[in-house]
Parts: C-alpha cells; structure tokens; sequence
C-alpha cells in the first residue's frame, strides 16, 4: 500500500493544473483564430525560454530567443512564404551563433519547435476544430493511459537510460489509447481505417518528443524544464509530446491526402 501512495503523491497536484491547462487549451482550440494562435505562441515562447536557459544560455538570450521563435511563427502565418522562412531559419542560426555551449543541440530542437508550432495552428486553421480535438484528445489519451498503466502495471523499463520512468505497459497503453480515439474519430467522421494507424503513429511521436527531453533534460542535469506548472514542471514538459505529435503530423499532411476520407 505504500508503495502505491507513493506512486500516486503527485496526483492531485497533477490533476488540478492538468485541468486548468485543459480549460485554457480546449477554450482556444474552441475558439480558434487568433485565440488559438495566441496560445500556440505564448506557449512556444515560454518552453524556448525554458529550453535556452536549461542548454546554459542564461535568462538574456533565453527571452531574446524565445521571443524570436513566437515573431518567426507569427511571420509564417502573417506573411508569404518567400518572407517568412528566412526569419524562421534566422532563429536556430541565431541560436547556434551566440550559444557558448550546446550549440547543435539546441538549434536542432529549435527548428523542431518551429516546424510543430507552425503546423499547429495550420491544422487548426486548414482542418478545422474536428481534426484539432483528434489530435489533442489521441495525445491526451496517450498520456493518460500511459500514466496510470505505468503506476499500476509497472514492468520493464521503455528506455531506463533516458526516461527512468517509462515502462513497455504505459508506452503500449498509450497506443491502446491513441487508437480508441483515432476508431471514435473514424466512426465520427467517416474517415478511413488509415486514420487509426495514424493515431497510434502520432501517439509513438509524441512519446519520442516526451523521451527526447528527457534526454535534454538528462543532458543538461535537470530534473524538469522548469518550474511554472505544478505537478507537471515546466511547459515543455506538459507539451514535448503534442510538439512531437505535431512535427510528424506536418510531415503526413504534406505527402498524404489528410483526413483520408473515403472516396
């Protein structure tokens, strides 16, 4: 019994800015239009902030650089695309230029965050708030399943040098869940049995994006990216999975006929 207090001590901490952080973001994937963008942006600005100043960039270029990532983002939605990418590129170059340690690392991650916050809001804006729930509830679901079978189940170790807590029974739960949503959505929408597939990819990429910083976070001595969320640490590490949900999300609308409705 005290073994299963402990892996739950966290919980009603976890649950309560969980269900702020639901309120916000639902109210703005609801909304849409400039709210949606607007809470993409302060988002990505804030876990920029927290990225910088974890790799040693101190607070100075940890506000320039995040401010620059939210104008980049801002400048792919407001302008042609002729303009916009070289503003968005002038970001990770930037950060490779004055960084004194950690230069590759974090223009590598940098480029990521701009590719999953561009592609957020244009599957917001392109496919409506259908497709942006998806989205959101298979990398909820994942998340959520993945935690309480990981308390429970426990089991062998996904990746224990990177991510000491993820085990094979939450990672595989994750899936489960995933795939129930993309199968509701299937139903709901008449899309095709690719749509499930899809979800259950998208849950995986969202898993590689929560052990991808880990591995930042392990790199850098860290225990969270930051200390703005309670229960949760910092906002990368509430949205390092839906960032990596939405990289390889962008990578399937670009080659494939999203939503894959049939006919």
């Amino acid at each position: 019994m005290a073994l299963a207090r402990d892996s739950f001590a966290d919980l009603a901490t976890r649950v309560a800015t969980g269900a702020a952080i639901a309120c916000v973001g639902l109210a703005a994937v609801w909304a849409g239009g400039w709210w949606f963008t607007g809470l993409v942006l302060a988002v990505v600005a804030t876990l920029v902030w927290e990225l910088v100043r974890m790799l040693g960039g101190g607070p100075r270029r940890a506000r320039m650089l995040g401010a620059m990532a939210a104008a980049a983002i801002l400048a792919v939605k407001l302008l042609p695309v002729w303009a916009a990418l070289p503003l968005a590129a002038a970001v990770p170059v930037t950060a490779v230029a004055v960084m004194q340690t950690n230069r590759r690392i974090l223009g590598g991650m940098l480029a990521m965050i701009l590719v999953a916050g561009v592609g957020l809001i244009l599957h917001r804006d392109s496919f409506g708030l259908v497709w942006m729930l998806w989205l959101v509830l298979l990398v909820a679901a994942t998340d959520i399943l993945g935690y309480f079978a990981g308390r429970i189940l426990g089991g062998p170790k996904f990746w224990p040098r990177v991510s000491p807590k993820k085990t094979w029974s939450g990672t595989v739960a994750g899936w489960v869940g995933a795939a129930l949503v993309g199968w509701a959505f299937m139903a709901a929408t008449g899309s095709g049995p690719e749509l499930i597939a899809i979800s259950v990819l998208l849950s995986f990429a969202g898993q590689m994006g929560d052990i991808l910083e880990s591995a930042v976070k392990r790199h850098a001595g860290v225990k969270d990216s930051s200390n703005l969320l309670p229960g949760h640490g910092g906002v990368y590490d509430r949205f390092d999975a839906l960032l990596g949900a939405a990289f390889v999300l962008v990578i399937i609308e670009t080659f494939t006929a999203f939503p894959l409705l049939p006919g």
